[in-house]
């Protein structure tokens, strides 16, 4: 990739990417996230490993049409994917640029902080007390990003670290690399 990854994203959410309105986007999402909660009883850790399983679904499906629209090949190290994944990613499928920060010295993890989380606009979390403290509204993220990155060949551990529906200034996701996957042929196929 001659460009810099953020007139890719630009370039690929303006131009090559199937648009909704992000307010039915974002209803439509929390009324998912309400539906689990009455599901489960508001057991809030079932609730996030409901969505985390959802996305990674999404995300093992995204990775797809991410790859295919953008034409971008492997990444050389995991910088550049953490690059690819704010500048690129994000900003194509939820209009959003989430910043880089806190970058490992063994260049394994680092941190994703989202100023504007399309998925919480207009939220408020249930007042019981609980769901303050124990769920991760937005967790299909993390879902979603295992996914793709394993899709790639990438083990990674994704989690939450702060979300303004709890109080903090920002959201903010960490991505730590477990390992690179071998790149290997499913059995029965030469």
């Amino acid at each position: 990739m001659s460009k810099p990854y953020k007139l890719i994203g630009e370039d690929v959410y303006k131009n090559r990417t199937e648009k909704i309105n992000s307010e039915l986007f974002t209803l439509t999402y929390g009324s998912v996230v309400a539906q689990l909660c009455r599901d489960y009883n508001n057991n809030y850790k079932k609730v996030n490993e409901q969505l985390e399983s959802m996305g990674y679904n999404i995300g093992i499906r995204l990775i797809e049409e991410f790859l295919a629209k953008t034409n971008s090949g492997r990444c050389i190290n995991f910088k550049e994917t953490a690059e690819i994944i704010s500048k690129v990613g994000f900003k194509m499928f939820l209009n959003t640029t989430p910043t880089v920060d806190n970058f490992s010295a063994d260049g394994k993890q680092f941190n994703l902080i989202l100023e504007d989380n399309p998925l919480a606009e207009f939220v408020e979390l249930p007042d019981d007390n609980k769901a303050v403290k124990e769920l991760w509204y937005s967790n299909v993220l993390v879902g979603v990003l295992k996914g793709a990155l394993q899709m790639v060949q990438l083990d990674v551990d994704v989690s939450f670290v702060k979300d303004v529906l709890r109080g903090d200034p920002s959201t903010e996701m960490k991505l730590r690399l477990n390992k690179i996957l071998k790149d290997e042929i499913p059995a029965g196929e030469d």
